[in-house]
């Protein structure tokens, strides 16, 4: 035969590079369901349900364009159980002269590919994942001899490479940024047209019952499955958000209301990450609706600026900086995962809404994740390998290329910096701000001390105090520093013996 084509579960696109130039007549695609990644972190059974799913459409699809596909279904006899097992028994069936494989999104699947040429005695292939807009040694030369490497800056450069958003004299609009104008907070009665969502078919049921089976103990509900498992789904559902929710994502993409999952969000990023739609596609779309007058320039450069900028961004300081990134704990932060993170009940209405409406749905948007479980995690000294593991978990989006810069850089500041100039760290009342958790809570979000105080606003300060001297050179530090400078030691004490009765009571118990 000719060249074995590895496709991987997150790689479901038709021109994704390891299917480019191939040989119908002679070359195989091996495409393969497998123990060792259904399990390396307990994923959220909708993750399991959307990647098997959509890998067995896919496989359909390509068997359609006349293309051989060797697929390993997870309960076939003989699995393997690891991807470099699913290769060699591949091999050993269809006696191939090589082997293709697309550039992974997770720095131990690299490590593994790495290994196949000296183990297996063929020659392999891994080509660069055309699918991202900015190649990784672009973004390579672009960090080079930089001393800071922010995410705006490199955004910039994007839009005038990419030609998104642009005129001939510059960015639309004068500005390249208008993050400012979409901050508007939470305000009472705030609704949003429902998202489309898709009915699992008789594909998606067979998986639902396959995970329900050899999955019974994994977090999450199944009840409510509706992610986009094939290309055609993805494309429906992103123009129902350009038509729909695009006009108001802008002002409201910080918001967040009770019984209120997406509100004006696009719910695009799994078919992203699993390569369902291309980044330029959605990027493009965003700004057509622009320039026919469908939706305003804070909306449509909101959501650009999230694909184009920071998903390039992390995705690139990633491949950067691994696999060193995945060790650094520059505030020394060390506490157990609380176990209401896994469905545990707690008093804080802020985390107990995040929690289960992750288990609900494998979602929460960016701000529930920065915001509330992110500075949460934060401001208590989380231990971050554990925030790490239970954000890889536990959403349906995530892969460690993207989730891990998030997560270890921006909400944990756990890499000293690299990615945010500050930690993102906030008492109560931002979260009262933006969102109506706080009313319904049985804390008071006023109060920071005292049997019912909001736990955030003891934890903010006591944060701010434990880490005095290592943010006393950060400018953008200067503001809390010189408030906590300005308490009287009274009121300095009793916030921080409210934090420790805090971190030392129920709400704090380790997980299971």
């Amino acid at each position: 035969m000719g060249v074995l084509r590895l496709v991987l579960g997150d790689q479901l696109s038709p021109d994704i590079a390891a299917l480019e130039g191939i040989d119908a007549a002679r070359d195989v695609v091996l495409m393969a369901e497998v123990m060792g990644e259904c399990t390396y972190v307990p994923h959220h059974r909708q993750k399991l349900v959307l990647v098997l799913s959509a890998m067995r459409h896919f496989a359909a699809e390509l068997r359609a364009r006349g293309l051989t596909v060797d697929y390993i279904r997870l309960d076939d006899i003989g699995n393997a159980g690891t991807l470099t097992g699913e290769i060699a028994r591949a091999i050993a069936r269809h006696r191939p002269e090589g082997v293709i494989a697309t550039f992974p999104g997770e720095w131990r699947v690299l490590e593994a590919m790495r290994t196949w040429e000296d183990d297996l005695a063929l020659p392999v292939e891994i080509r660069e994942d055309t699918r991202f807009l900015c190649p990784l040694p672009r973004f390579r030369r672009w960090a080079q001899g930089r001393r800071q490497l922010r995410m705006e800056f490199f955004y910039r450069e994007m839009r005038r490479e990419t030609g998104l958003l642009m005129d001939p004299d510059g960015p639309v609009g004068g500005q390249w940024n208008y993050d400012a104008e979409n901050r508007r907070p939470f305000a009472s009665g705030l609704t949003a047209p429902p998202p489309r969502r898709t009915r699992p078919d008789a594909v998606t049921q067979e998986v639902i019952a396959l995970v329900e089976a050899r999955f019974p103990t994994n977090f999450g509900t199944l009840d409510a499955f509706a992610w986009p498992v094939t290309a055609a789904e993805a494309e429906a559902a992103l123009g129902d958000f350009i038509a729909a929710r695009l006009v108001r994502f802008g002002d409201h993409q910080d918001a967040m209301a009770s019984g209120e999952p997406f509100l004006f969000h696009a719910l695009v990023s799994t078919s992203l990450n699993l390569g369902l739609l291309s980044p330029r596609a959605c990027c493009e779309a965003a700004e057509a609706a622009y320039r026919a007058g469908r939706a305003p320039l804070n909306a449509v450069e909101g959501f650009i600026r999230q694909i184009l900028g920071w998903r390039e961004y992390v995705r690139g300081l990633y491949w950067l900086k691994m696999p060193d990134y995945a060790r650094f704990n520059a505030l020394q932060a060390t506490r157990p995962l609380p176990w209401s993170w896994w469905g545990g009940e707690t008093r804080m209405n802020c985390i107990r809404q995040v929690v289960r409406q992750t288990r609900d749905f494998a979602y929460a948007h960016h701000i529930q994740r920065l915001m509330v479980t992110g500075n949460f995690a934060l401001i208590a000294g989380l231990d971050p390998a554990q925030v790490n593991e239970w954000y890889m978990a536990v959403y349906a989006d995530a892969y460690e290329w993207v989730e891990l810069p998030n997560t270890h850089g921006m909400a944990l500041h756990a890499d000293g910096g690299i990615i945010a100039s500050k930690p993102y760290a906030a008492s109560g009342a931002y979260i009262n701000r933006m969102s109506d958790y706080c009313r319904l809570c049985a804390y008071d979000v006023k109060a920071a001390t005292g049997p019912d105080a909001c736990p955030m606003n003891a934890l903010y300060w006591d944060f701010i105090a434990r880490h005095e001297r290592r943010f006393a050179g950060n400018p953008r530090m200067a503001m809390p520093l010189q408030i906590l400078r300005k308490m009287s030691p009274e009121k300095r004490a009793a916030l921080h013996a409210q934090a420790a009765a805090f971190l030392a009571g129920p709400e704090l118990r380790p997980e299971a």
